[in-house]
């Protein structure tokens, strides 16, 4: 990964820099405890964020989570977090909790929701929230409202029409959008080689006559320079900007996936030598920014949030069962 040398030219200091490193920790903790919680039979699925780490804490940097609005899609456990989701409030809904503040307990883990942080909640058909972010950006058009909206997917979710329709519905309006494709090489068992003729998915932005831009997953600051450029180009009111991060997932697809079958150990082990928090790390100790004490006091520190969010979560009431067909048919008021 070739970081940056210079920062003069970013609206980014070291203390954000840290606040990356954080974010990128905090998921990857918070990722491996919900694996040993699925093994141990108190969660019925997980589905990770392992390896994506750099490219979504730099993306939801770049952004302004008063005024912004995201979409997201189910392995952005790191974007929400930086979206003001708390470690409690992303367990609950893991363990599907009355209090999860995504569905109350009703959805799949890792359909992320809250409101009051500006995150909508997603559904299980894939790559609706492309279409659900377009309707968004169209709304704050619409209404002069200050922020942008921006949606998240992996490649696979690229061959479904939902993303071929918004990109030309935010195309041809103008509307204040940012689509960021996590490329991890796989929709689940199937390689980007097998789903497309193109290289690159963001080259397929040239169809809908929008900038496309391909930047490394693993290298945060890339990606924060890239959505930053994005989200200016959108509140200038020139459009859509389709981003891919190239990144790669350390996982299986899910909980109920086995990768052996598909991919080899060889492989994932040369992609986890552009690991984006060991390189990141190693980076900012070159830069004088971090250190063994440093590293040590953080790793503590995010120990204890993991800790207390699955403690929490763990013993938060489940739904009452007398409330399962609420939100499911209308009912009338009297």
């Amino acid at each position: 990964m070739a970081q940056r040398e210079l920062l003069s030219g970013l609206p980014v200091d070291w203390q954000k820099l840290k606040t990356m490193y954080y974010y990128m920790v905090l998921s990857r903790k918070l990722d491996e405890r919900m694996w040993i919680l699925n093994r141990q039979g108190k969660a019925s699925f997980v589905i990770s964020c392992q390896g994506q780490e750099g490219a979504q804490v730099g993306v939801a940097l770049a952004m302004d989570p008063s005024v912004d609005w995201i979409t997201p899609y189910y392995r952005d456990l790191a974007v929400v977090l930086v979206f003001g989701m708390t470690p409690r409030e992303v367990m609950l809904g893991f363990l599907a909790k009355r209090d999860d503040p995504s569905s109350g307990g009703r959805q799949m883990p890792a359909h992320y929701g809250h409101r009051a942080k500006h995150i909508m909640t997603g559904s299980s058909p894939v790559t609706t929230q492309v279409a659900h972010a377009a309707g968004l950006a169209l709304t704050m058009k619409l209404r002069g409202l200050p922020g942008i909206a921006a949606s998240f997917l992996g490649e696979g979710s690229t061959s479904q029409g939902e993303f071929h329709e918004s990109l030309n519905f935010a195309a041809v309006h103008k509307l204040p959008l940012i689509v960021v494709v996590e490329n991890n090489g796989y929709a689940i068992s199937v390689p980007q080689i097998h789903q497309m003729a193109v290289v690159n998915v963001a080259d397929k932005a040239s169809g809908y006559g929008i900038p496309g831009v391909v930047v490394q997953g693993s290298d945060p600051l890339a990606v924060y320079e890239a959505t930053m450029a994005a989200r200016e180009r959108a509140l200038r009111g020139e459009g859509p900007t389709l981003i891919e991060a190239k990144t790669y997932r350390y996982t299986p697809h899910s909980s109920d996936d086995d990768d052996k079958t598909y991919r080899s150990r060889g492989e994932l082990m040369r992609e986890k030598a552009d690991d984006p928090i060991v390189v990141f790390r190693n980076w900012l100790m070159t830069q004088k920014q971090w250190d063994d004490q440093q590293e040590n006091t953080l790793l503590k520190k995010v120990r204890e949030v993991v800790d207390d969010a699955t403690d929490y979560a763990e013993q938060a009431p489940y739904p009452d069962p007398s409330t399962l067909m609420d939100h499911v048919y209308y009912s009338p008021r009297a």
